[in-house]
């Protein structure tokens, strides 16, 4: 199905041209005709399919359609996310979509000025998005309403119940609007009854969809399996990267500490890499997944603060290097390559400590991960861990540009301290008496 057969107004449709949307997808093939009639939907569908663009493109067309509505502190759409990498994915997408339209689109998540976004939100506001945290910190401080907001939108409703978030969205829920006065729509890559529940309980009998459920993952991914020892997990890893220099990489841990010690190790090798974990403030956060996205950084380390949401045009292939305990977040993890129909690599590494995740993830899954062979070869042995350029005992860079030098530090027979550099000139350096530092402090400034 093309836009064009469908009843989209012509700015969203302008916006749509500009985004390079031709044909729809399947989930939005089968939502945007319910989702334009003004019914709600719920639906499931893969990650990675075009579910935010078929719940903007929807909105933003009722809302074309519509009178406009008087100014007031209410916004006409809240749109709900779990993380705020997921926020400011729906808002990059959302200004492309809306951008003919003139939407005044306002994301808000923590991390960012708090009084910044507070007096953007205190505007007249279209369209807003954010995390439940902060947008309930500005609720309860009245800078808006949702008394008489329209269009409700959550999205990954699964991970905001898996991240404790429920009580949270019913709080915002029981303070919109009545559920027959509003359109609520419902996107999630797995539904469970915890999240039909809130269907019913929050929505006005939504049209329910699932795209293609009998197959979790993106058929386009190809998937591997190898079996290593701890030890030797990071030689492996090391050996897949030299092999494929020219992939763009997204490699996920279980921990924080993991996260740093392959981007320390992995840089130590020379491969540019940088990492994301949730303790890393936001502005360096949006900063590295920009980098990333435009394609400066070849590799990427990351928590499962990555996994949902993320939009990156171009990964070639994910790299679980810890298999996730969670079966789900083996979904969301592969999903980031492969995307809109593009062909990507999921490498799955193996070892003793979380090896035994894996038959739940494959049961998630509905299928084995094919198990690939391994040789002697294809792990390296030698390898750094620490980074040459390191500041260690003994070593002391000279000027920017210039190479690093190394400096002898050491004592004479009478005690003082001397530093020989490269050139062979010894500097001596005598440690002042108790008498003559007090000397020095008490001395009159001599007369000019």
């Amino acid at each position: 199905m093309k836009f064009e057969e469908l009843n989209i107004h012509a700015k969203v449709a302008e916006g749509i041209r500009a985004a390079g949307f031709t044909e729809c997808t399947p989930v939005q093939a089968q939502t945007l005709p319910v989702a334009l009639s003004g019914k709600d939907v719920a639906a499931q569908a893969q990650t990675g399919t075009g579910k935010t663009a078929a719940f903007l493109i929807a909105i933003m067309s009722r809302m074309l359609n519509a009178p406009p509505p008087k100014p007031g502190p209410s916004p006409r759409v809240l749109i709900i996310a779990p993380t705020r990498e997921l926020v400011i994915q729906i808002a990059a997408e959302a200004k492309l979509l809306g951008g003919p339209s003139g939407f005044r689109i306002v994301p808000v998540f923590g991390g960012i000025d708090y009084l910044k976004q507070r007096e953007e939100i205190a505007k007249n506001v279209d369209i807003l998005i954010g995390t439940p945290g902060r947008l309930i910190d500005y609720l309860k401080q009245k800078v808006y309403s949702l008394r008489k907001t329209k269009f409700l939108v959550i999205d990954e409703a699964d991970r905001l119940f898996d991240m404790g978030f429920i009580r949270d969205l019913r709080f915002l829920l029981r303070r919109m609007s009545p559920y027959n006065e509003r359109q609520s729509m419902l996107f999630s890559a797995t539904l469970s009854h915890r999240v039909y529940e809130l269907c019913y309980e929050h929505m006005n009998m939504p049209e329910q969809f699932s795209v293609t459920p009998e197959k979790v993952t993106v058929e386009q991914i190809e998937q591997e399996l190898y079996h290593v020892g701890k030890s030797e997990k990071f030689g492996l890893l090391l050996g897949i990267l030299r092999r494929e220099p020219a992939g763009r990489y997204l490699i996920f841990c279980n921990t924080r500490a993991e996260v740093l010690r392959l981007e320390s190790y992995l840089n130590a090798n020379g491969l540019t890499t940088s990492a994301i974990t949730g303790e890393i403030p936001q502005n360096k956060r949006i900063k590295v997944l920009t980098r990333f996205k435009d394609g400066k950084l070849p590799i990427l380390v990351a928590t499962d603060v990555a996994s949902r949401g993320l939009h990156i045009d171009g990964v070639t292939h994910v790299i679980n290097y810890d298999l996730p305990q969670d079966c789900e977040d083996y979904v969301h993890r592969i999903g980031r390559t492969a995307r809109a129909g593009a062909d990507g690599r999921a490498i799955s590494l193996a070892c003793e400590a979380y090896v035994h995740s894996l038959s739940d993830v494959e049961e998630f899954i509905k299928q084995k991960i094919p198990v690939m062979p391994l040789t002697a070869d294809m792990i390296v042995t030698s390898y750094r861990k620490r980074s040459p350029y390191a500041k260690n005992k003994g070593i002391r860079p000279q000027e920017k540009g210039q190479k690093f030098r190394k400096v002898e530090v050491r004592k004479d027979t009478k005690g003082q301290k001397s530093r020989i550099g490269s050139g062979g000139k010894t500097q001596r350096s005598k440690r002042k008496t108790y008498p003559e530092r007090q000397k020095s402090r008490t001395a009159k400034p001599k007369p000019q």
